[in-house]
């Protein structure tokens, strides 16, 4: 058996419409080629800047575009806050923005998820005893690495938190979008317009080759990203955000949306079919409505010697202490995204049959 890669949650080559993508390029160089393969101001290409405003309800200056939405957070991280600084997250959680808050030298306060998101009664208690925390970063609709979502209540109680306590929330949704079952929850930039910053990107929607992330902020903050971001690289990409920005006003996101869904929805069903006719009883699992992974719980932190053996078997996994602040030894996770369903079928058999060993 080839090697089968539950590891990193990257978009199948299928999903990229190459061609459109080709016909974008190739139209945006021929007619804007002087422009947007110049330099640029630092917060992006106007015309897609205005798009995202428009769908948003807001005023352009309020949209930053960069390099990918996680280039963007370091900036975030490097402007709001300082070393040594509380902040917070869901546990567990995206590994990278952990890397960055780290390298930012921040105080890192985990949380703990439940079936319906961050655990806000121990946020809550923190923020009564005292505790100065700055901001708090999650992903709320089909969680990396879990694959959970937050509830509407819980939605509305962190906002309320943040308006008490005056902090910021940094609210990322790359995946937003790609919901395959049930009703889209408010988003907590929808809640909170005004306060809530909120990151995304065209990665798991277009190509993530092109690095076309975005931030919607605080009218008061974007000057300051800005112009760290000049400093920082000059401009992003014009070319690429050129390119995303036809591919949306041609329409051709209203054909392959839809595709994507299929895709995906298929794999996911797969996924969840394997586990629950193959997993042991004492493994529990979430069960996403979208997204691109499922989180996976052992009964034990057995999680680094399952590591090992997985790899003589064929099977790669991605060490799960990596997505928590602490611990995360009893905890995998699953990408369904860019696998076939007889590699799904097979991963789960053989992943099943390494945990009952």
């Amino acid at each position: 058996m080839h090697p089968i890669f539950f590891t990193r949650g990257v978009p199948p080559g299928a999903s990229i419409p190459v061609d459109q993508l080709a016909d974008c390029a190739k139209a945006v160089i021929a007619e804007e080629g002087a422009n947007i393969l110049q330099y640029a101001p630092a917060a992006g290409y106007p015309p897609l800047r205005e798009l995202l405003a428009q769908k948003k309800n807001i005023s352009m200056e309020r949209v930053i575009l960069g390099q990918g939405s996680l280039q963007i957070l370091d900036i975030l991280f490097h402007c709001l806050l300082h070393p040594g600084d509380a902040v917070a997250v869901e546990q567990p959680t995206y590994d990278r923005v952990l890397t960055l808050m780290r390298r930012a030298g921040l105080r890192i306060f985990p949380m703990n998820l439940t079936n319906d998101g961050l655990d806000l009664d121990n946020l809550h208690s923190k923020l009564e005893n005292g505790e100065q925390i700055r901001l708090i970063y999650t992903i709320p609709d089909f969680q990396n690495p879990s694959g959970s979502i937050m509830a509407l209540e819980k939605r509305k109680r962190l906002v309320a938190l943040a308006a008490r306590y005056n902090f910021f929330i940094v609210e990322d949704s790359p995946y937003r979008d790609l919901r395959y079952e049930g009703e889209a929850l408010p988003a907590l930039f929808d809640l909170a317009p005004d306060t809530t910053i909120q990151l995304s990107s065209f990665s798991k929607l277009i190509s993530p080759g092109l690095r076309v992330g975005y931030a919607v902020l605080p009218q008061n903050l974007t000057t300051t990203v800005v112009h760290y971001a000049e400093d920082t690289y000059i401009n992003p990409s014009y070319l690429n955000h050129a390119v995303v920005f036809r591919f949306l006003q041609n329409g051709f996101m209203e054909e392959h949306l839809p595709f994507l869904k299929n895709l995906y929805r298929t794999r996911l069903k797969c996924m969840l079919a394997a586990l629950d006719s193959t997993m042991p009883d004492h493994c529990i699992w979430t069960r996403p409505e979208g997204g691109f992974f499922i989180g996976l719980w052992l009964s034990s932190n057995s999680g680094p010697l399952l590591l090992e053996r997985a790899e003589a078997q064929g099977l790669r996994l991605t060490d799960g202490r990596g997505f928590f602040v602490n611990d995360g030894g009893n905890f995998i996770r699953l990408p369904f995204c860019a696998l076939s369903e007889e590699e799904i079928h097979q991963g789960i058999l053989a992943l099943a049959a390494l945990i009952s060993s």
